[in-house]
């Protein structure tokens, strides 16, 4: 009964990403000549009975996973039908909800609305627009009536882009006349699956050869041209990539695919995964400076992979069937934890990384999850069922004792764990590319859901290696625990360790968020001006009675600075002299006595020669 129930629900929810052929289409343009100003203008045209009428604007946005909809940043509503202005109203309880009286006779309303994207962005960090680029979330500049099904809304669209932009996006172009471009009737699903990104220097790079299908393209732009500078090596990792994808999971499910590319410092920084493409947007010089290009080298395989391990291969809990239905997060450590598993996996097969790169990479996020705090009484799974709350706390201060959505880099120490595991059991003769091909696989194709639940998710690993599944993931994900799940580093013949010697991607991102990061010694983190980041709950730091917020200001009384405070690390190793910090906390000065005398740590992979290599087998090319 299961599972004809499971297969009942997949048969459903499968349907429902065909489009009805007899919907009654919107009409949605969006102008977007403003962007600069970071303001876009939409109308829209929206088919209507008589009577009392409620339209809703997306609120639960898919691969944000939560109610992201930016609803801050939708203004200048109006309405009108006939050339008559019609009083709307927002409703009293959900916020995301309008209420109008459509009159006797009026079949379409006309509305227009504002969305300001100096807010944040449902799918962004930041600002999506600046003097040069622009990033269109179509959920931000639409309304629709409530409770219709977002595969049957059918929409027929256009932008007008700024004077001489160019463009990119998965979404079916039917025509372009100067800077306005109309696209084909879609599905709501399609139309929000499907962002554009437009800027003043723009590039286009074909990743597969003429005629082969799908193709696969990357649109990128930039604050500057410089910046589109890729190397013929990056070229190389990018059509490599594409053949990866395609010998790990054996299928495609998209008609074409797009790499929307943002290089930008001006535009927030994000992600975020569709079915037919993925936008992301990394610091101006990716390209072209190396700490830059190892700090991002995994973002693009990463939300390559959700095409099929999220979009294609979803939970149920997050298979809804439009934008105003609550979501549930439960399996986002398999949704987004394996996804970053493979991200970095995919990038190092496919030449992004180097091997001693992402073994650093990997160090790291081990590190950081075996200091955090927090782990002691927030399991994993709650991480995920609170990615409410928890993307929306921004700031870092006590970061590492309230947690934060740790299930994306403990998902991936979790799925390294599940592959040696598999590799162990079979003796080598399965690994979790068998798991990935089987599970998310299937034929090929244009976009569809086929959901899952954790029973799928246990059963299809049964497939490839019986073992004890559930049990493994119930201590992973449900319980707590003081250390971060290492197994797979150890089963993969390495062990984490620590040494002076600077963790190369630590001081890549030491760079980008400017700060100096004392984790794994002290326990604290600091930006340029002193203040205190972060404070681990147990660490040095800690237990001399230093927080976060508060500010540095000496170091053994010296001025601080990193070096200063690394130098008395180094002076204070092996002796019984505490580290005297003079800190200011809200205009009052204090001096606390750190006692530490094990000098500086960064975390290394450690080889153990006396097990098998199998991370150095899981980083093996499959599509040589």
């Amino acid at each position: 009964m299961r599972s004809a129930s499971r297969a009942c629900v997949i048969f459903t929810l499968i349907a429902a990403f065909v489009p009805a052929v007899s919907a009654q289409v919107t009409r949605l343009d969006v102008d977007l000549s403003d962007a600069p100003r970071n303001i876009y203008h939409a109308h829209l045209q929206i088919p209507v009975h008589a009577g009392e009428t409620a339209l809703v604007f997306p609120k639960w946005i898919p691969g944000n996973h939560r109610p992201s909809g930016p609803l801050a940043s939708l203004t200048g509503i109006h309405m009108e039908a006939g050339g008559r202005t019609l009083a709307w109203q927002r409703d009293d309880v959900d916020m995301y909800l309008f209420h109008v009286t459509v009159p006797a006779g009026v079949q379409t309303i006309d509305v227009s609305l504002d969305a300001l994207t100096f807010l944040e962005n449902a799918g962004a960090s930041g600002p999506g627009a600046s003097s040069n680029v622009l990033d269109l979330n179509w959920n931000a500049v639409l309304l629709y009536p409530k409770d219709s099904r977002s595969d049957d809304a059918m929409f027929e669209s256009s932008i007008t882009l700024p004077q001489g932009w160019k463009f990119g996006t998965a979404l079916p172009v039917k025509s372009v006349s100067g800077d306005k471009v109309e696209f084909s009737p879609v599905s709501l699903t399609t139309l929000i699956d499907s962002p554009v990104i437009a800027g003043v220097h723009y590039r286009r790079v074909e990743l597969t050869e003429p005629g082969e299908s799908p193709a696969h393209v990357m649109d990128l732009v930039a604050e500057a041209d410089n910046d589109l500078a890729m190397s013929p090596q990056d070229l190389a990792s990018y059509q490599k990539l594409v053949a990866e994808t395609g010998a790990l999971f054996g299928a495609r499910h998209y008609k074409n695919y797009h790499f929307l590319l943002t290089l930008s410092d001006q535009v927030g920084e994000h992600g975020l995964e569709h079915h037919e493409s993925n936008d992301s947007v990394t610091a101006e010089r990716t390209f072209l400076d190396p700490s830059m290009h190892m700090l991002f080298a995994s973002l693009t395989p990463h939300e390559f992979t959700h095409s099929w391990n999220g979009k294609y291969r979803r939970p149920v809990g997050l298979a809804t069937p439009n934008y105003q239905e609550p979501m549930i997060g439960d399996l986002l450590w398999v949704y987004e934890g394996m996804t970053d598993y493979w991200g970095g996996v995919l990038a190092e097969r496919s030449g992004f990384l180097t091997d001693e790169q992402y073994r650093e990479s990997l160090a790291e996020t081990a590190a950081a999850l075996d200091h955090r705090a927090g782990r002691s009484w927030r399991p994993l799974e709650d991480t995920a069922r609170s990615v409410q709350t928890l993307r929306m706390l921004t700031a870092p201060q006590w970061y590492n004792w309230r947690r934060g959505l740790d299930y994306y880099p403990e998902g991936e120490l979790i799925w390294l764990e599940v592959d040696t595991i598999i590799r162990q059991q079979t003796h080598g003769r399965r690994s979790l590319n068998d798991f990935c091909r089987s599970f998310e696989g299937g034929e090929s194709g244009p976009p569809k859901v086929v959901p899952y639940t954790f029973d799928d998710v246990v059963h299809a690993l049964n497939e490839i290696a019986p073992y004890d599944w559930a049990g493994h993931f119930k201590e992973r994900v449900n319980a707590t625990s003081t250390h971060a799940p290492l197994g797979g580093i150890e089963r993969g013949g390495w062990k984490l360790v620590y040494s002076e010697k600077p963790n190369g991607f630590e001081q890549a991102l030491e760079k980008l968020t400017k700060s100096a990061d004392f984790t794994y010694s002290l326990g604290i983190t600091l930006a340029p001006d002193g203040l205190l980041r972060d404070v681990i709950v147990g660490s040095p730091a800690y237990q001399s009675g230093i927080g976060p917020g508060m500010r540095l200001v000496a170091v053994n009384g010296r001025k601080w600075s990193p070096e200063i405070l690394r130098d008395a690390l180094g002076a204070a190793k092996g002796s019984d002299r505490p580290i005297d910090l003079l800190v200011e906390n809200a205009q009052f000065f204090k001096t606390y006595s750190v006692a530490y005398h094990e000098g500086e740590k960064n975390p290394h992979l450690q080889r153990v020669q006396s097990q098998p290599d199998l991370l150095g087998e899981i980083l093996k090319s499959l599509s040589r």
